[in-house]
């Protein structure tokens, strides 16, 4: 069964089409045109055949990272090359789908953060807003900026807060001015003939890449940082004075870290940890919830 067979009219009891179920599924908030993106790339021949494929392979290359990175930990240092490549193989290899996901994630990330900081009375923390609108913004440093900011701000967060002398509480208003309710500035990708690449397949790929180019402790502190999905969503159920969200995260808590062989696999998994966050936010703003009593009361 592929995406192009979906069709709601053709449903047959006897035969369901598995992708037509997680289609009309809404156990998520997740914002439709990522969800049909997800979707399209989960039931696409790339994902079926050719992440099968490779994947062993881009283990193997994993291992031989991580080897190397092991007798030589900081040299070389090869971010801006890395940058550059993600970019290029982006361009060449990705769907277009693969590329907007990619390029949502960083706008959801700067306003999940933005919203924290607002509601958490933090105005001295500060981190780098990424709001990439093409694939070559992707080059600015971006993904290994994505990676300081959720550990600085969940450092300067804390220091605040410890300076203040008090803990994460419900404001008495929420501010959900931050957050998006449309259509993020990005401009689509075009479809070439060799613009296949699913975002799970190609994020396998990179992963050794990340691995081989970056010296190791940017490495490992990127692969833990996937783990960080349940501390901010933690956060956030202190804000909003409810705990539901809680409930669809599944990257596992940090201080008990997995092994960075499956940061490919986690990477997936905070991208859809990050768009139900953000989803969740967006139908307690669409419902007017004002305050946490209001928002505790959004289901």
């Amino acid at each position: 069964m592929n995406w192009r067979s979906i069709d709601a009219a053709a449903y047959d009891p006897k035969d369901p089409n598995p992708w037509l179920a997680l289609q009309l599924d809404q156990s998520l908030p997740i914002d439709e045109s990522a969800k049909g993106a997800l979707l399209r790339g989960a039931a696409s021949w790339s994902r079926h055949w050719l992440f099968n494929i490779a994947r062993p392979f881009f283990f193997v290359f994993l291992l031989i990272a991580k080897i190397f990175r092991g007798v030589s930990p900081s040299f070389p240092n090869m971010n801006t090359s890395l940058h550059r490549l993600i970019y290029w193989g982006l361009k060449t290899f990705a769907s277009p789908d693969c590329n907007y996901l990619i390029l949502r994630h960083f706008h959801i990330g700067t306003e999940i953060l933005a919203f924290i900081k607002t509601n958490a009375g933090a105005p001295d923390v500060e981190t780098v807003p990424l709001r990439p609108r093409t694939l070559k913004d992707l080059e600015d440093n971006v993904f290994l900026q994505h990676d300081l900011n959720i550990f600085n701000f969940i450092i300067q967060l804390n220091l605040s807060l410890k300076k203040q002398g008090r803990e994460l509480e419900p404001p008495e208003k929420l501010d959900f001015s931050m957050i998006s309710d449309g259509p993020f500035d990005i401009e689509p990708t075009k479809k070439g003939l060799l613009n296949i690449i699913d975002v799970q397949t190609a994020v396998e790929a990179y992963t050794p890449l990340y691995a081989l180019l970056l010296p190791r402790n940017d490495f490992i502190r990127a692969s833990n940082s996937l783990q960080l999905d349940e501390t901010i969503a933690i956060y956030l159920a202190r804000l909003l004075g409810t705990d539901y969200h809680l409930a669809f995260i599944k990257n596992g808590h940090p201080m008990v870290p997995l092994t960075t062989l499956q940061a490919g696999y986690r990477l997936m998994m905070h991208g859809l940890d990050c768009e139900g966050l953000h989803g969740w936010l967006r139908e307690m703003k669409r419902r007017g919830a004002s305050t946490p009593q209001a928002a505790a009361l959004v289901r």
